[in-house]
């Protein structure tokens, strides 16, 4: 899945499990409208991270030189593209990093205490939202969006720390979701542990398509990165995150959804 549709699904996701919608939103996680319209950035952002193990992917580009490096060596240690960054021991080291970033506080005399690391690690994460959506042109002021963004939540909405850790791995997650349904598929799931399948099992009709016997796991409904279908998919959850900003926001302002109707 290509990088737009990966942060926009993160996007559609945190909304669909924080937000107040009528029948469009589960409410497993309910937030005020700050914690749902913030979310969704952070959680677009967190869905990009497991393509920090390829050189092209948006993550690699944000910083010059330091970026591919970094996404070299998370390659060669996660075994190469789609295998350890896209496994669930990934996203519970990932879910650990960012509950970890939430203890780091800072404490200043104007200030008062709050979470320094979730302050930096909201605004690389806002940063990479805006520039896979395409919102901004340059890195640099992609950055610059994130660092205020990053800074804004700390001290507006401090209880953002309970909820962080969550977005993170909801992203996390929306990303690994959406390569499943794609040709690729998740070579690494359940790395380091690889299973293949049993050979009774490889000629089964619908668990043979699924279950590979080299060992990925796999639901193509989309096809190929970057194929129509995943293009409409895209565009459909696009739609999806404007009408649930949309509703957020002017929940944001105490106004009832339903009275504007």
């Amino acid at each position: 899945m290509k990088g737009v549709n990966h942060a926009t699904s993160g996007a559609a996701a945190w909304i669909a499990v924080t937000g107040a919608m009528p029948y469009l939103s589960s409410g497993a996680y309910p937030l005020d409208p700050v914690g749902v319209v913030a979310g969704s950035f952070i959680c677009a952002g967190a869905a990009l991270l497991p393509d920090a193990d390829h050189h092209s992917a948006t993550i690699a580009q944000s910083v010059p030189i330091l970026g591919r490096l970094t996404a070299g060596a998370v390659g060669a240690v996660a075994g190469g593209h789609r295998y350890g960054a896209h496994s669930l021991l990934a996203a519970g080291a990932v879910g650990l990093g960012a509950w970890a970033l939430t203890l780091l506080t800072l404490t200043t005399d104007r200030l008062g205490t709050f979470s320094l690391g979730m302050m930096i690690g909201s605004a690389a994460l806002m940063c990479f939202a805006v520039k896979a959506r395409g919102m901004v042109n340059s890195w640099l002021t992609a950055w610059a969006l994130g660092a205020a963004f990053g800074l804004l939540l700390v001290l507006l909405a401090p209880d953002s720390v309970h909820w962080f850790p969550v977005a993170v791995v909801v992203g996390f997650v929306a990303h690994l979701a959406g390569d499943f349904l794609t040709t690729g598929g998740l070579p690494g799931l359940l790395w380091p542990i690889m299973p293949r399948p049993p050979k009774f099992l490889r000629r089964a009709p619908i668990i043979s398509s699924i279950w590979r016997p080299s060992g990925h796991v796999a639901l193509p409904v989309l096809g190929d990165t970057g194929s129509v279908r995943e293009v409409a998919l895209g565009t459909a959850l696009a739609l999806y995150v404007f009408i649930g900003v949309a509703h957020e926001t002017v929940r944001w302002f105490g106004i009832h959804p339903a009275a504007l109707l």
